[in-house]
Formats: structure tokens, C-alpha cells, sequence
């Protein structure tokens, strides 16, 4: 039977005799929340790094869980590559802290040099992701967001079924949104009886610098028919701009747009909404 001491189904799941998951009863976090995306290079980790700091800014104790083990970019995004993960005297994992007060863990602050590739085959980089999250010192957290890694494979499988994830947020780009890149990761997470929240459309357009104008490359005609067929909810559309590419250079503090910080907020508040 698994120990439901810290796990944020607490005994609600009704799979205590079937369940695969390890909970660290050192740790009570309440709300788990999967990022994931069909296929790398649509934004997922800069997506999981926005939500876990809305939701720091909101007075909420967060972690982020960085699960993309062999292209880990948690570090950078939340401006703590520098840092080297400690051990604590119960041979647990203390997580590295950020300037606003987020607990992070990722495979490169075990590493000496980020630079170098991590060359393991699939049950190892799965066995590591769920070490994250038996082996951290996570303590009390309000929300855990999980970087998932990109696709349907081995690796995203094991954390699936291995930690107990309130929700999947999907995170798309136009031109894959109404595609089957997004149903795979969808049909996926509801086979494993995980509810998928919704989906994040980052690099939905390009505000004009000037007049401040939608520009859209992509017109997703079918898009709306396309959320409905799935019965998925349209979270947020992130636009492609600087405040937000720089996010890995200068911190999320230095986003000062408006209706920018308005689009983030509302997503951050739907997802909330929808758990």
C-alpha cells in the first residue's frame, strides 16, 4: 500500500491498495501541477517558471521540480545555475532557494559543469526524475510545478505514475495546437486518470513594440474547434516578446508591461480556478 502521509490526494484517489506512488513524509505539499508539452522548444520550462513565480507573488510557498532530466533549463530560467545542491543529515536533497523565496531542483546542481551532457539511458533519467521527488527536502508547499520532459516517452511515464499530479498543464505553440502533437500528450495524461487543466498557447503573436498590435503568423482558424472536440480549455496566449525571452537573463521581477503581467496573472488564476 502506498503512504499517503504528504501526498496531496490525501486518501482520495481510492487506488491506496493499486497506487505506485512514493510520498516522503517529511514533505506536505498540497498541489502538484505537471507541465508538459507534445515536443521540446514550444516554451514548457519558461511556462513552468512564469506560473511558479505568479504563484509565489500571490503568497504561496512554491517548488519547482525540474523532471527534463538530460535538457534541464530550470537553473537558468530562475537565475540559480551557479548553485550547488547540498545534502541534508537525513541524506535528503535540500533544494536550492530563489531571491523571491522558490524551492527549485534540478539535475544541474548535482552536476560540476552544466555544459556537459547527461548520457544515460531511459531508467536511469526516469529513477532520477522520481528521486526529485522522494529524496528532496520539499517541506510545505502550497504548489510543486513540474518541468515534464518534452513528449510521451519512457521518462514521462514514470513521473506520471510515480508522483501524484493534481493536473497537466499543456503548453503548445500556433501551428501545433490543432494538431495531433497535442492530443498525444492530452490522451496520454487521461489514460493515466491524470486531469489535463487546459492549454497554455505560448508565442501566440508578437506585440508591436510601437502600437502595441497583435501580430499573428499563425490565424488558427480551427483552433476553437479544436478545444471543444477535445473539451480543453484555452488557459492563456503568451505573446512572443522580450520581457518574456529575457526572463532567463534578468528575472521575472523586470516584467513591467501591463497587459503583459495581466496575461500571465489571468492564466496563473484559471489554472488555480480549475484545480
Amino acid at each position: 500500500m502506498a503512504n499517503c502521509n504528504g501526498c496531496p490526494s490525501q486518501n482520495r484517489c481510492g487506488k491506496q491498495d493499486t497506487c505506485g506512488v512514493e510520498n516522503n513524509p517529511r514533505n506536505n505539499i498540497k498541489n502538484v501541477i505537471g507541465v508538459m508539452s507534445g515536443k521540446g522548444g514550444v516554451g514548457k520550462s519558461t511556462v513552468s517558471t512564469i506560473l511558479a513565480n505568479e504563484l509565489r507573488q500571490k503568497g504561496y510557498k512554491v517548488g519547482i521540480l525540474d523532471a527534463d532530466i538530460t535538457g534541464p533549463s530550470i537553473p537558468r530560467l530562475t537565475n540559480t545555475q551557479n548553485k550547488k545542491a547540498m545534502m541534508s543529515t537525513e541524506e535528503m536533497i535540500i533544494p536550492i532557494i530563489t531571491e523571491n523565496g522558490i524551492k527549485v531542483m534540478s539535475l544541474n546542481f548535482l552536476l560540476e559543469d552544466e555544459n556537459q551532457p547527461v548520457i544515460w539511458r531511459g531508467p536511469i533519467v526516469g529513477s532520477t526524475a522520481k528521486k526529485f521527488w522522494t529524496d528532496t527536502l520539499w517541506e510545505d508547499l502550497d504548489y510543486l510545478i513540474i518541468d515534464m520532459p518534452p513528449g510521451t516517452g519512457d521518462v514521462a511515464l514514470t513521473v506520471m505514475q510515480s508522483v501524484p499530479i493534481n493536473g497537466i498543464v499543456m503548453v503548445s505553440i500556433p501551428q501545433d495546437l490543432v494538431s495531433m502533437i497535442v492530443s498525444k500528450g492530452v490522451n496520454m495524461a487521461r489514460k493515466l486518470d491524470i486531469p489535463v487543466i487546459g492549454v497554455v498557447e505560448n508565442m501566440s503573436y508578437i506585440l508591436c513594440p510601437d502600437c502595441d498590435s497583435k501580430i499573428r503568423l499563425y490565424e488558427g482558424e480551427n483552433t476553437e474547434q479544436f478545444l471543444n472536440d477535445m473539451d480543453l480549455k484555452l488557459l492563456g496566449e503568451i505573446p512572443m516578446c522580450k520581457e518574456i525571452t529575457d526572463i532567463s537573463k534578468n528575472g521575472m521581477k523586470k516584467i513591467t508591461n501591463k497587459e503583459i503581467k495581466d496575461i500571465l496573472e489571468n492564466m496563473t488564476n484559471n489554472i488555480i480556478s480549475s484545480l
